[in-house]
């Protein structure tokens, strides 16, 4: 707990002191190490599958804990190549990502199907591999917002991948057709044993409202959260709530009053427990992502946001850029903060 109060600062109080008077923390089913057996060997998921789930908690320095840490490094095809490992040009490289993700202690490693694929045979059995399978790409001119297949669920299982991972850009004119897409791999990645995490991002230029952005409002990111686990994804991934209002502020799509006056709050704990809620309350993990990389703020800003997460109800975090684009030692370190959060048994739920 020293170590994190020490990097929360003059916050600390703020974030590790809060308790939440929105939904019971009695009525939140959180992760626990008995997960698998206590929440999906209820469900219609496969022995395979379950396998699978298991092997993702099981690993690195956070194993059958109930939490997951991930380091994802997809970053290559949308923000491009050069923008992503310009930083640290070692990670050109698909070796050092997932080298990375290993010595980080990390559950498992997220990447593209050529990053992990050329690596599969020296690292499948030694790591937990998450193929994300579909992509937004910004080489095309003008840049497009659209989430396209790179290739096949048979081929992520023959490189021995336990999960596949897609995002969905709900909200936007292309969601239709992207919910359909991933609905039907994912449902061929769970006849094949693999498990599922969803990217659940908001998008749609219409969420600015009076020059306020509301793509990750707790309101509209929870309900993307709940498309996502209709679609059975086993791990729902999200960003950190920075408002609320998004429904009331863009009038379109129905919401309730006491979303706004019993359900949530403005702070962050509460904010980000109504997209756990909204997550079958917390039958589905939920992990909130890392964000861009800023410099000498990333540490303090990673370990609020595993803070918040795990007190909310959370399953662990996904983090990259904060981690690669910095010196191996340094991203090991950060890595290791975020995950003593979770290993830290004083830090509650709020």
């Amino acid at each position: 707990m020293s170590k994190t109060t020490d990097i929360l600062g003059k916050d600390a109080a703020y974030y590790l002191d809060f308790q939440s008077k929105t939904f019971d923390k009695k009525t939140l089913h959180a992760p626990s190490k008995n997960h698998v057996s206590e929440i999906w060997q209820q469900s219609n998921r496969s022995a395979q599958t379950l396998r699978s789930i298991q092997q993702l908690l099981g690993s690195g320095r956070l194993a059958n804990t109930g939490y997951i840490s991930i380091l994802p490094v997809d970053q290559g095809i949308e923000h491009s190549a050069g923008a992503s490992f310009a930083p640290n040009p070692a990670f050109f490289d698909p070796e050092t990502i997932v080298k990375l993700a290993v010595e980080g202690g990390c559950n498992s490693v997220a990447s593209t199907y050529g990053v992990l694929g050329i690596v599969a045979r020296k690292y499948a059995h030694k790591i937990p591999f998450v193929v994300k399978i579909n992509h937004n790409e910004f080489l095309s001119y003008p840049n497009k917002y659209d989430q396209i297949m790179f290739g096949t669920i048979k081929d992520a299982w023959n490189m021995g991948a336990v999960a596949v991972g897609a995002t969905i850009y709900f909200g936007s004119p292309e969601s239709p057709r992207q919910i359909v897409e991933v609905a039907k791999a994912f449902e061929m990645a769970h006849e094949l044993g693999m498990a599922t995490i969803l990217w659940c991002y908001t998008r749609n230029n219409a969420f600015k409202v009076d020059g306020i952005d509301y793509h990750t409002s707790a309101d509209l990111t929870g309900q993307a959260n709940h498309l996502g686990v209709t679609i059975q994804a086993d791990i729902i991934k999200q960003k950190l709530p920075t408002n609320n209002g998004g429904y009331n502020a863009t009038k379109h799509g129905k919401t309730h009053p006491k979303v706004y006056s019993e359900l949530t709050t403005d702070h962050p704990i509460d904010l980000c427990r109504y997209q756990v809620a909204n997550c079958y309350m917390g039958r589905v993990g939920l992990i909130n992502s890392g964000g861009e990389s800023k410099g000498a703020s990333d540490l303090q800003e990673a370990v609020v946001t595993a803070v918040v997460n795990k007190r909310a109800g959370g399953m662990g975090l996904i983090l990259g850029r904060k981690a690669f684009q910095k010196p191996i030692k340094d991203g090991i370190a950060l890595l290791n903060a975020v995950q003593d959060v979770y290993l830290d048994k004083s830090i509650k739920l709020a």
